[in-house]
């Protein structure tokens, strides 16, 4: 079961969990005008807690921030250290972690007379984000919603309000008695899911839809594609991907710092490849699983070491 931490990090400094209160007026409830990063910090197989690519989770935080005018008061390293304290003062070995930047100011005009976030940062105690899905492959559905194309939202910028989408296309997956919903593009294409990068197989090609089919530059997707290259030797090509093609694929897996790697082994009744989580997909399971514990030193930049 989830547990959130008892502290969070609030401009500047910890508070306690019940402290951390905004007003009901402000412009970003009202409006979705916040931007957020999901992170995950991983027992070390040293001993230590580890976050993992926490630098580049705050750096696109802070990219976010800029493509929506907002002003940020915080640099990325005390950014990067405000993640370490609320990690090393709530104790969990292992966490999710969400920083949230937002307007904390009681402007209803759509475009507020200041654009300075506040900035909060807390930790979940928190598993599978998609339970058993993880070891057995989720069902999912295509959802009768489209993603947005660039030209209407950013799709490179992570904020809130960006998510009212995920939100109705989870829900609408979970109503159908799916695990999670794939969304199209305006065009037709696949782009991803609720929240989560889709990568699928082919003839032993791995394939995943480009950033302009509305997909989210993904941090673990960028990451995968690095260890599919380097560590698993596969072909891996961004190109735009046809329903036809995913309902064809031999192996089709979700990823993402919630998700981890998922595979994906049915599409709205259709089997994907015989139906289980395919070979190369359970390798990278495993490789990715090796990297964010520590246990691959090829990649230990990709760790930020939380001193406890």
């Amino acid at each position: 079961m989830a547990r959130w931490g008892k502290w969070v990090w609030f401009d500047g400094g910890l508070v306690e969990w019940g402290k951390a209160l905004v007003h009901v007026m402000i412009h970003s409830l009202h409006y979705g005008t916040a931007v957020f990063e999901g992170i995950r910090a991983y027992s070390l197989s040293s001993g230590g807690i580890g976050v993992f690519r926490l630098r580049d989770h705050m750096a696109r935080f802070i990219a976010s921030a800029k493509v929506y005018r907002f002003t940020i008061s915080y640099s990325l390293d005390e950014l990067v250290n405000a993640v370490s304290e609320v990690v090393r003062a709530n104790g969990f070995r292992e966490c999710y972690i969400r920083p949230i930047g937002f307007i904390n100011a009681e402007d209803l005009p759509l475009a507020p007379s200041s654009r300075r976030l506040s900035v909060a940062i807390a930790a979940l105690e928190w598993g599978r984000f998609l339970g058993r899905a993880y070891d057995v492959g989720a069902r999912a559905t295509i959802s009768s919603w489209r993603k947005a194309p660039p030209s209407t939202l950013p799709s490179n910028a992570k904020v809130s309000g960006h998510y009212s989408l995920s939100y109705l296309t989870s829900l609408e997956a979970r109503s159908k008695g799916f695990d999670e919903a794939l969304m199209l593009d305006a065009r037709g294409f696949v782009s991803e899911g609720s929240g989560e990068n889709v990568f699928i197989v082919r003839n032993g090609t791995v394939y995943t839809p480009p950033t302009h089919a509305s997909a989210l530059e993904g941090i673990t997707r960028d990451t995968v594609i690095k260890l599919l290259r380097e560590e698993l030797g596969a072909k891996v090509i961004e190109k735009d991907l046809t329903v036809g093609e995913l309902l064809t694929a031999d192996e089709a897996f979700f990823t993402g710092t919630a998700a981890e790697v998922t595979p994906i082994v049915e599409v709205d009744g259709v089997k994907i490849g015989s139906g289980v989580p395919g070979s190369l997909t359970r390798k990278l399971q495993r490789i990715y699983d090796d990297v964010v514990h520590g246990r691959v030193p090829k990649y230990s930049g990709w760790i930020h070491v939380v001193k406890v």
